[in-house]
């Protein structure tokens, strides 16, 4: 068994996505998620880390990923969308309304008609952009951290990142009067 040192292992199963650099010079934070034993058996995790940004990290085909926890494009919870392959390319699909966001980059996918006054219509893939924040996953001994994307550009999914979605409305209503017929 060969023995890697922390910097080799963390680089080693880093997940392919990558927080922006910060222009500062101090490290970045990694925040603990969780025993990466328990995220391979549960394969979704959701955390509220830093105490305002709500993360997946999720274990597909031996890899980490990490992402904003609600979809772009309207909120939808990604840790109930089933993970596709759409052209080659691993993608979360949001619950709500299907929306297709790659796991490494967090692009939006879309099928395109190539031409659509010729039949049989012929589509592809095509990207809209990063349109969700990903996040750096990585694995030190077991022990799985979260960096989060301290990019200054903005990104749709940043509009879920609210104390308003955080909440949970429930409609109380008052018990129906009976009647005398």
């Amino acid at each position: 068994m060969v023995s890697m040192s922390t910097d080799e292992e963390a680089s080693q199963t880093s997940s392919p996505s990558s927080s922006s650099s910060s222009s500062s010079s101090s490290p970045p934070t990694l925040h603990f998620i969780g025993m990466k034993e328990d995220i391979v058996r549960a394969r979704r995790v959701t955390k509220l880390v830093n105490g305002c940004r709500d993360v997946l990290v999720l274990y597909h085909q031996g890899q980490l990923y990490g992402m904003d926890m609600r979809c772009y494009h309207s909120g939808g919870a990604l840790q109930d969308g089933d993970i596709e392959e759409f052209n080659g390319r691993l993608c979360i699909v949001c619950p709500w309304h299907k929306y297709k966001i790659t796991l490494a980059e967090g692009e939006g996918l879309y099928q395109a008609v190539e031409n659509p006054t010729v039949r049989p219509l012929r589509t592809r893939w095509c990207s809209k952009g990063v349109k969700q924040r990903i996040h750096k996953v990585t694995e030190i001994n077991g022990e799985v951290f979260i960096t989060l994307n301290d990019s200054s550009e903005p990104t749709e999914s940043d509009v879920y990142q609210t104390e308003k979605y955080r909440t949970v409305s429930v409609n109380v209503q008052s018990k129906p009067k009976s009647r005398k017929l």
